[in-house]
């Protein structure tokens, strides 16, 4: 896919499901991603936050990167997050992600030898000069601990660096600067919520797409969201959008757990319940749920139609 592609719609982070010897369960994510693209999601994205990519090894990298490809099998663009703390170490993953068939590229800023915006943006342009691959910045400071500014990130894009932007900031009212720069800019860059829970509001200011998670757990009403949204059918996305918020209670009715263990665990959890993943097994050192917060999120999955 060339260099020039834009990428709209729902983007799915892929979700990893893990054997009970913390292998890669691969007739599982079969199952999951097939699942995703026969609900008729735009693109896949691994190896984010919900796709371990901190807790793999090069090795289990790349295998979960050929196995993507291998089973996508072309329905659908495969964006691969080439995540790590500083640009040697991220070239490193890019070059390796692009040889196994990545579509685009999604790095955050550079992380644990902190820098400042000059860093960043060095960083970017870099990556830009160096991957021959559309290139995503994934703007996700509370693990970086670095907050990418609309202003470099519009620059960036008008500029030719950026292709596009995932923003899991929080910050809705520098995405809608973002979105509105973009649109000003003539529309360079794919602008991504990562904002789950709200959706609706992002498409209606302007977004280009969503990358949710919860798509894992129900795809089709993202997908039914997305295409109500390009009607300008609102009632419609926002009676979706409600309907995804009371699923996403499956991450409020956990206890004693925080932090990724209550997220991402929620829902691989979820998609063992359901029969899609053969356990709920979490990455070292991180405890898979069990016993009432098993159940509490059951009754979810229940209430919602989902059992």
């Amino acid at each position: 896919m060339g260099a020039d592609m834009r990428f709209r719609g729902v983007i799915s982070p892929v979700v990893v499901p893990d054997t009970p010897d913390h292998k890669l369960d691969i007739p599982s994510y079969e199952r999951s991603i097939d699942r995703m693209v026969d609900a008729g999601v735009d693109g896949l994205f691994v190896l984010g936050s919900s796709g371990e990519v901190v807790f793999s090894t090069d090795g289990r990298r790349d295998q979960i990167i050929a196995e993507s490809r291998r089973i996508i099998d072309g329905r659908v663009p495969l964006l691969v997050g080439i995540i790590d703390t500083e640009t040697e170490r991220v070239l490193e993953h890019g070059r390796r992600a692009l040889e196994l068939g990545a579509d685009a590229l999604v790095a955050t800023a550079p992380f644990y030898a902190l820098g400042g915006p000059a860093e960043c943006e060095e960083h970017f342009r870099i990556l830009r000069d160096e991957l021959d691959a559309p290139l995503f910045a994934y703007d996700i400071p509370v693990c970086t601990h670095t907050k990418l500014s609309w202003q470099l990130l519009a620059k960036l894009g008008r500029e030719g660096v950026l292709a596009g932007v995932k923003d899991s900031s929080g910050d809705e009212a520098s995405f809608r600067m973002l979105v509105m720069a973009n649109a000003a800019d003539g529309g360079n860059m794919s602008i991504l919520t990562g904002q789950e829970l709200v959706v609706d509001g992002a498409y209606l200011y302007g977004a280009d797409g969503s990358v949710p998670g919860l798509a894992n757990v129900e795809p089709y009403g993202y997908v039914r969201m997305w295409q109500a949204a390009q009607v300008g059918d609102w009632a419609t996305a926002r009676a979706e959008q409600e309907r995804l918020n009371r699923i996403s209670r499956i991450f409020n009715v956990t206890s004693g757990v925080v932090g990724y263990a209550g997220g991402v665990g929620a829902f691989k959890t979820a998609l063992w319940l359901m029969g899609i993943f053969n356990s709920n097994t979490m990455p070292r050192p991180v405890k898979a749920l069990e016993g009432d917060n098993v159940d509490a999120i059951e009754a979810v999955l229940k209430d919602n139609g989902l059992l």
